[in-house]
């Protein structure tokens, strides 16, 4: 099976502050596969972002190559992977644009990784696009496509963001902990939605989370992170058999 992402022999060494390097991501290796849903679990200092961020490209690898869609991409600006790529953030403010509205912000969304150059932006045009696309939320954004994102709650924030991470269909969606902003009710409902835009867009997705529950429910992947290194990796079956006891005793 060809890898839609691959990872061989990623490290990623920083300055500890002291002088001395410190590994952060350690000789990972790792393929993702169409139509995957990776959730990943591991404590604080676990390697759960470095992972996310050499794979988008906003931090450079110190040794090993990142692959997407066949192609090594290792030394590809952030921007230049826009193309494969987008990304859900744990913060709501970010991955939108405040002070512009929601149809304004899918307008960017739906050209995403494409050249645009200084031409007549068309937004009327997409209205009734754009409407139907918010309506598959149904947490009230229908009724504000004219309102500045800024004035949003956060979880239709994260709403729109999810939605405008999805519009393009990337090769691979990044949900950096997408949830934990939101109280309890708000983060059940996205992730619901989360889940329902990655089997009906047939998409491949790869989730941190610090939810236990969360990582074994969704996905059919489970990859659990200690160090710098990915010390699991299990298959639904195997990940269905898995208890919150069992993933503690991981790191005893």
């Amino acid at each position: 099976m060809t890898a839609i992402v691959e990872l061989k022999n990623a490290s990623k060494l920083v300055d500890n502050g002291l002088g001395q390097e410190k590994i952060i991501l350690d000789n990972v290796s790792l393929e993702i596969h169409e139509h995957d849903f990776i959730t990943i679990l591991g404590g604080n200092g676990a390697g759960k972002s470095t992972l996310f961020n050499v794979i988008a490209g906003t931090l450079p690898l110190s040794s090993g190559s990142v692959w997407i869609a066949g192609e090594e991409v290792t030394h590809f600006s952030p921007e230049k992977r826009a193309k494969y790529l987008s990304r859900v953030f744990q913060d709501p403010k970010m991955g939108t644009a405040p002070r512009m509205t929601v149809a304004e912000n899918l307008l960017i969304a739906k050209f995403r990784g494409e050249k645009r150059g200084l031409t007549p932006r068309k937004l009327n045009s997409y209205r009734q696009e754009f409407e139907t696309l918010i309506a598959k939320i149904g947490n009230g954004l229908e009724k504000h496509l004219d309102t500045p994102i800024e004035f949003l709650s956060g979880g239709q924030r994260q709403a729109l963001s999810l939605l405008m991470a999805t519009l393009k269909r990337p090769e691979l969606l990044l949900l950096d902990e997408h949830t934990a902003a939101l109280d309890p009710k708000t983060s059940l409902a996205l992730m619901e939605l989360t889940d329902e835009f990655v089997k009906q867009d047939q998409l491949t997705a790869l989730m941190i989370t610090h939810q236990m529950e969360d990582a074994l429910k969704y996905g059919n992947r489970l990859i659990v992170m200690k160090e710098g290194r990915i010390i699991q990796d299990l298959a639904a079956k195997d990940k269905a058999k898995m208890t919150i006891n069992d993933y503690y005793q991981l790191f005893e």
